[in-house]
């Protein structure tokens, strides 16, 4: 275990957030079988913050175990002590664990259709949420530490292993601060606060290694992804006249479907093209609905855009489920993206007041 070293300007957990921290840990300390999951096709903020909490469960002595709606995603099994520690959703060992549970711990969503099939498993049991999205429309019920102004789920997370003392593990601490680097974006995007920093640098400064960590997480794509992103680039369209640009992710790469993982940051392409306000990635779902993911440049709201078609997120990074094959629903999420452009101030309509004289009689003739 790392002993904390005792170091000015450290990261301190806002005050609003210190009677929901006492409530979930209250919770937590208290369970000796937990069951943690997360949303459907888990990213680096959900796993991460699995590892880390059920470190620092086992090391108090619990046996929590992790029970996903999808496949844990290979890219973040490093994190993992035991791979025991995971349990297939469809297994007998899964079945019996949820049964045995004296706790479910949801991470990194707060709405029922985002755990899936692990809905049914765990709606008997006591219920702890942590999460830093958007309020939905379909809540999870139970104990809420709940902040859409924290940088990733790790920063709760981060606020739960503070409060308690510890004991801080290798695996809890690499599991927040790969929690906070890929939600952020490796500290590019908005959300990369002055507190995700202040964390980042509290985790290094007790051990964590960032060059190796990124390394893992980003230094080395299998191969597989590089042709997957080669051919979701040869669908890239862009309206440079609204601001908006997307791609489509192909159904099959060499007769497999694509890993969630490996589309992950995709929607980075269409999004970084100059000019573009909104980018937007499309992707088949095995039972033929679609995925779609919308990122923002600026001003627009993608929460409140993709929340037209029943998802949510946040602000400048949403996602939705649709039914309905991508060549189906293309245009009708492209049209609905560029009146939210337009409507962010971000250009102008077709029949805009801002249009210049000569634009308007050309159009009038």
């Amino acid at each position: 275990m790392a002993e904390r070293q005792n170091l000015q300007g450290r990261y301190g957990t806002p005050i609003h957030r210190k009677r929901a921290v006492r409530e979930a840990l209250d919770a937590l300390q208290g369970s000796r079988r937990a069951i943690l999951t997360t949303h459907l096709n888990a990213d680096g903020d959900g796993v991460g913050c699995q590892v880390a909490l059920a470190a620092w469960m086992r090391a108090l002595g619990g046996r929590p175990h992790i029970v996903n709606p999808t496949a844990f995603p290979d890219l973040f099994r490093f994190l993992l002590p035991e791979k025991g520690w995971v349990l297939e959703a469809s297994s007998a060992a899964a079945r019996e664990a949820c049964a045995e549970a004296d706790l479910a711990v949801v991470l990194d969503t707060g709405e029922m259709p985002r755990i899936g099939r692990v809905k049914p498993m765990i709606e008997d049991i006591r219920t702890v949420v942590i999460d830093h999205h958007q309020p939905g429309g379909q809540p999870i019920g139970g104990t809420s530490f709940r902040d859409a102004n924290a940088c990733a789920t790790g920063e709760l997370v981060y606020d739960l292993v503070l409060a308690s003392g510890g004991p801080w593990s290798r695996a809890t601490q690499d599991g927040i601060y790969v929690a906070i680097l890929t939600d952020t974006g490796s500290f590019r995007f908005s959300n990369a606060t002055p507190s995700a920093h202040r964390i980042a640098a509290d985790l290094i400064a007790d051990g964590v290694d960032p060059e190796g960590l990124h390394r893992r997480v980003y230094g080395a794509a299998p191969e597989r992804r590089l042709r997957l992103l080669a051919k979701a680039l040869n669908t890239l369209e862009v309206d440079a006249t609204a601001g908006v640009a997307w791609m489509v992710v192909p159904h099959q790469l060499e007769g497999t479907e694509p890993l969630a993982e490996d589309v992950e940051g995709l929607v980075d392409y269409p999004r970084s093209v100059e000019g573009v306000e909104v980018g937007l990635l499309f992707r088949r779902t095995a039972n033929g609905g679609t995925k779609i993911s919308f990122r923002s440049t600026g001003a627009v709201d993608v929460n409140a855009l993709a929340r037209l078609f029943g998802g949510g997120g946040h602000v400048k990074a949403s996602g939705a489920l649709v039914e309905g094959l991508p060549a189906d629903v293309i245009s009708g999420v492209v049209e609905a993206t560029r009146r939210a452009v337009r409507a962010a101030g971000g250009y102008p309509s077709p029949h805009s007041s801002l249009d210049s004289p000569q634009e308007k009689a050309a159009r009038d003739e």
